[in-house]
């Protein structure tokens, strides 16, 4: 049983979100595929959602968004669309996606930058760029317009332990399988 997830509103929050190509196939580690993908993820903003950080792996994506409406609302538009898009402009007739996504609620300052951290060393981790700066497809290198930090989160040095509140789990850093795993789109 999957836990109940948590309504997303248009109440500030931050989301890390996570989805993968179906199958772990490697649709991004093509030009096209990939600015079609950040053509699609920049031109929802800002009526489906605030992009503050991502990062376009071969099989998989990474963005930290605030969601205008509910989160589902917001993941649905950029896997649909992009679906739609890549059906329309390559011809593609395949699954592009896995189904579903994860999604972790930033809780502050500290969350938010080490997601970002982690989202900004994935292409080195996964061996496609010597430093984060120089992947194109991250908004890392400075290329892309993203909306402000929120200032919403609280710092974290502010955190204090209420009574009764359960501790948040710390983001775990897993090294994703960013290689090519077969076909090509």
């Amino acid at each position: 049983m999957y836990p109940k997830r948590e309504i997303a509103t248009n109440n500030g929050q931050i989301y890390f979100v996570s989805s993968s190509t179906a199958q772990r196939k490697p649709f991004f580690r093509h030009e096209r595929w990939a600015n079609l993908f950040i053509n699609v993820l920049l031109g929802y903003r800002p009526e489906r959602y605030l992009l503050h950080a991502f990062v376009l792996m071969p099989d998989h994506f990474h963005v930290l968004i605030s969601p205008a409406a509910g989160l589902e609302l917001a993941v649905q538009c950029l896997k649909g669309g992009f679906s739609f898009r890549a059906e329309r402009e390559f011809h593609w007739t395949g699954d592009i996606w896995a189904t579903g996504f994860s999604d972790h609620r930033i809780r502050d300052t500290q969350d938010f930058e080490s997601h970002l951290e982690y989202m900004a060393n994935n292409p080195v981790k996964g061996r496609l760029a010597e430093n984060p700066h120089l992947f194109p497809y991250s908004s890392v290198n400075g290329r892309f317009q993203l909306d402000d930090f929120p200032p919403g989160l609280k710092p974290a040095d502010s955190i204090k332990a209420a009574v009764g509140a359960a501790k948040a789990a710390p983001f775990q850093n897993k090294i994703l399988n960013a290689g090519p795993s077969g076909g090509t789109p």
